[in-house]
């Protein structure tokens, strides 16, 4: 296949849980043999993917602009996918119009709308209710989902909710969580013994809204606790983009240390002897509990946190949402050698159990390689998407054109 990726932003695999998973799916085309064009609106970035290392080509596009028509002419690609849905807005109606029988795939990383309703709940004062989702932004994000040919996305929670309650067909609906190449028994051997770790350390991407959330929760509620009980202990925070907000909480008297950027967030994550994620609101499945399942790190988070995670299978740590009995169990953790052992096995089954990518992948490409093939037939039958199609698309293409011709009348 000849695939274009219509990137969001350019992936940085150590910035971000949705930069990582845009890498496995990019190498996952990759061992298909299959040729892979990236291209994206956005600017470049320090931190971004040496794309050209795995062989995929890499192309700056512009927002509503028809130089785009006369690239994807040429390209002619058999799949488009779409990273996120704003992209789909932007580009859908340009790929039907010029590869109209390319396979439309949307990468949703998360559901947007339910994280931001989550937000918006959380910033009420109020426990989250499906109808907080009910506004302009899901709507959106909805329509991009039933626009679409097929629509990855990594919560079985979240297949579950766009099934039930905005009655998507299961059909155009794919589950597919991170896809990881699980260490042997005898690699998982080899990382940092319980008494070779110290400290505490939580990470993610300061401009993702829950994480800066979290970081707060630690240092306004949580860690205050802890240090009392455990004076020697520190909390170590990484992420990047760490913004001054951020780095004007850090204060070694008190042990809370802003670490800022980390090169490599698995060194980081090994060294410490817990993690501690006390995410109040988000939607997915969250790139740093599965990192420290990855590196053997126990981790404490909420229900949030370990949302469609682990399935029936024991977490590997606590969840826990009240402030206190979180740092209770964040002081015991780090205390109790037995338990912190026991947990680290329940996150290397998790690892086995839901992530491995030998078990994940050929579905997968499977499943892209039947759908391609039955487009026509699946197309056919999706009213509703040939609807949404019709109208929604043609305002989209007529807003662009006028805002591509203003800003030449302009220039």
């Amino acid at each position: 296949m000849n695939i274009l990726v219509i990137g969001y932003v350019w992936p940085e695999p150590n910035s971000s849980a949705a930069g990582s998973r845009m890498m496995q799916l990019l190498t996952s085309y990759r061992n298909q043999n299959w040729t892979v064009t990236f291209a994206s609106p956005a600017q470049q970035t320090d931190h971004m993917a040496n794309l050209e290392a795995l062989k995929i080509q890499s192309v700056a596009i512009e927002l509503n602009n028809s130089s785009f028509d006369e690239f994807i002419q040429q390209l002619s690609p058999d799949l488009v996918m779409f990273d996120r849905f704003m992209m789909e807005e932007q580009f859908g109606w340009r790929v039907e119009k010029h590869c109209p029988n390319a396979l439309r795939l949307l990468n949703t990383e998360d559901l947007h709308s339910l994280r931001q309703a989550r937000h918006q709940a959380i910033k009420q004062d109020k426990t989250f209710n499906i109808l907080d989702m009910h506004n302009e932004h899901t709507v959106r994000e909805v329509a991009a989902i039933f626009r679409s040919d097929l629509t990855l996305m990594i919560s079985e929670k979240e297949v579950a909710l766009l099934k039930t309650h905005f009655n998507v067909p299961a059909a155009q609906l794919y589950s597919l969580p991170f896809m990881l190449t699980i260490a042997s028994e005898a690699e998982s051997q080899q990382s940092p013994s319980f008494h070779a770790r110290q400290h505490f350390i939580s990470i993610g991407n300061f401009r993702h809204a829950p994480n800066w959330d979290a970081v707060l929760q630690l240092k306004t509620e949580i860690w205050p606790l802890i240090r009392k009980a455990l004076p020697q202990a520190e909390m170590h925070i990484y992420g990047a983009y760490p913004p001054p907000k951020a780095t004007q909480l850090h204060n070694p008297k008190q042990g809370f240390h802003i670490k800022g950027w980390a090169e490599n967030a698995k060194e980081v994550m090994q060294q410490a002897r817990v993690l501690l994620a006390p995410l109040r609101f988000g939607a997915g499945i969250k790139g740093k509990l599965v990192e420290a399942m990855e590196t053997g790190t126990p981790s404490i988070t909420t229900a949030i946190g370990a949302e469609a995670m682990h399935g029936s299978l024991p977490w590997n740590g606590v969840i826990v949402d009240d402030p206190t009995e979180f740092a209770k169990a964040a002081i015991n953790l780090y205390q109790d050698e037995n338990q912190w052992q026991c947990f680290q096995k329940n996150g290397e089954r998790i690892l086995r159990e839901k992530y491995d990518k030998d078990l994940l992948e050929a579905p997968f490409i499977k499943h892209i390689i039947q759908h391609q093939k039955a487009l026509s037939d699946i197309r056919s039958q999706n009213f509703m998407s040939m609807m949404l199609r019709h109208h929604s698309l043609k305002s989209t293409q007529y807003m662009s054109q006028w805002i591509e011709a203003k800003n030449k009348k302009e220039a």
